[in-house]
């Protein structure tokens, strides 16, 4: 056999390896490689929207929902759909107005409306706000104590609390924007609980999509708290904000370089985030309703008063795998949404009294902005040791919310429309359409709300 010959013979086996080496590479890149790169581009354009949809589902509105579903089971599935629009073009507005004028949206308010507007309706945010921190903390402690029998509630509020100051203080907001967006993840938990209990397609499907109304005294209070919940004003103030933040850190820290030309590009991203955000944070509602509706109401337990109650029930119903996403969720969605309810009431605040406000700067910077934050999150704290019952905190909450969300939404609506504030970026007609029918809802479910606690 001539040498030659022999030789390819020899090189054969290494031939084929690194031709078949190749070929995988290339069924790689064409199967695997162009979704994967995909999956990548997505996340990276992902950020205020998904930290803002994620941290509407905190612990008071995982106790709104779980309440929903084991009280009318899944008769009020369909909210999660129907909201969502609603939510994403309210909050798409809030996004467009940070991004256009590279201000705040109490900055803007200011600008634009009377001074006595602004006072009026922060005060009051601040008010919800601090209602809503201590209903969470309190949540968040009773939920460590399911899964940490022994630990101690006070030792564990503190716990929570001072984390949750120390991240947003020493945090530069690089790394916090991060730390949000990786664990706005967390709400997959409540998907995953739901795969974990027995489900019925036909029914759900059913309910998901067509409406069904009692329209009795407790199913009207609470489709408020829903919407109350869901299209809330502390998520108007910190998504706005965090826009401006985000062009901060791209280095536009002046409101002029901020007000320069905003791209279509620009516009696109933001709206993928809103809507991605958004989506995210109805999924995670439609799931809760739906596992507390397939276990709780079909065992007759109809009455879950806070999130930590729903997972302790759902242990002996849907066994430990259950309870412990459950309860998981609640911690995370905790850590998420505190920070965002202190977070937009300092933004209010700080751009109503002109402070120097902003994540991106270190505490001796802007210690007024850090004050009401820290301020915001200690009367939450005590509000669970002076005998305020947490459902009556988050009722509080939702009437001041009640109150003040249709005034802020009318002014989002206006400004966002506005072709001297907006430019070509101003509301489309059905954006415009859909903002005022929101709008006009949430005057309703306001007015439903407290009329319902008084009769």
């Amino acid at each position: 056999m001539p040498p030659e010959i022999i030789k390819k013979i020899a090189q054969a086996p290494a031939t084929a390896a690194k031709r078949t080496l190749e070929t995988s590479e290339k069924i790689v890149k064409s199967i695997g490689g162009e979704p994967i790169r995909k999956a990548e581009a997505y996340w990276q354009m992902l950020g205020p929207g998904l930290t803002t949809g994620a941290a509407d589902d905190d612990p008071s509105g995982i106790a709104t929902y779980s309440q929903t579903g084991a009280t009318y089971g899944f008769n009020l599935l369909w909210l999660a759909a129907w909201s969502f629009p609603l939510m994403a073009v309210v909050q798409e507005m809030c996004a467009r107005i940070g991004l256009v004028t590279g201000r705040g949206l109490a900055g803007n308010i200011k600008r634009h409306y009377p001074k006595q507007v602004l006072y009026i309706v922060t005060a009051l945010l601040f008010a919800a706000n601090t209602f809503n921190i201590g209903a969470d903390l309190g949540a968040m402690a009773k939920a460590a104590q399911l899964l940490l029998p022994g630990a101690d509630f006070t030792a564990l509020i503190f716990f929570f609390t001072l984390v949750s100051l120390g991240l947003q203080i020493f945090l530069t907001y690089k790394d916090y924007a991060k730390y949000l967006k990786w664990l706005a993840l967390v709400l997959l938990s409540y998907v995953l609980t739901a795969f974990a209990v027995n489900l019925h397609g036909s029914e759900i499907a059913w309910h998901a999509v067509l409406p069904s109304l009692s329209l009795d005294k407790n199913q009207i209070f609470l489709i408020c708290g829903i919407l109350g919940t869901t299209i809330s004003p502390y998520l108007f103030f910190w998504q706005t904000s965090q826009e401006v933040e985000e062009r901060i850190l791209e280095g536009k820290t002046s409101i002029k370089l901020r007000q320069a030309e905003t791209t279509d590009s620009e516009v696109r991203k933001m709206r993928v985030d809103i809507w991605s955000g958004m989506l995210f944070s109805n999924m995670a509602m439609f799931f809760i309703i739906l596992t507390c509706a397939a276990t709780l109401n079909r065992a007759g337990i109809t009455n879950i008063q806070t999130a930590a109650e729903a997972a302790a029930a759902l242990r002996p119903l849907a066994g430990n795998y259950a309870f412990l996403l459950f309860a998981i969720g609640i911690l995370g969605v905790g850590m998420l949404g505190v920070p965002v309810l202190a977070g937009s009431a300092s933004y209010a605040l700080s751009e109503s009294f002109g402070w120097k406000q902003g994540l991106y700067r270190k505490f001796r910077q802007a210690q007024a902005f850090y004050g009401v934050i820290i301020l915001s999150m200690f009367i939450g704290l005590a509000l669970n040791f002076i005998g305020l019952d947490p459902i009556k905190a988050l009722i509080y909450s939702a009437v001041l919310n009640g109150i003040v969300a249709p005034v802020i939404l009318v002014l989002i609506v206006d400004m966002s429309d506005n072709k001297k504030i907006m430019g070509r970026h101003k509301n489309g007609r059905m954006v415009s359409a859909i903002g005022w029918i929101t709008t006009i809802l949430m005057i309703i479910a306001g007015v439903a709300a407290i009329a319902s606690m008084l009769i």
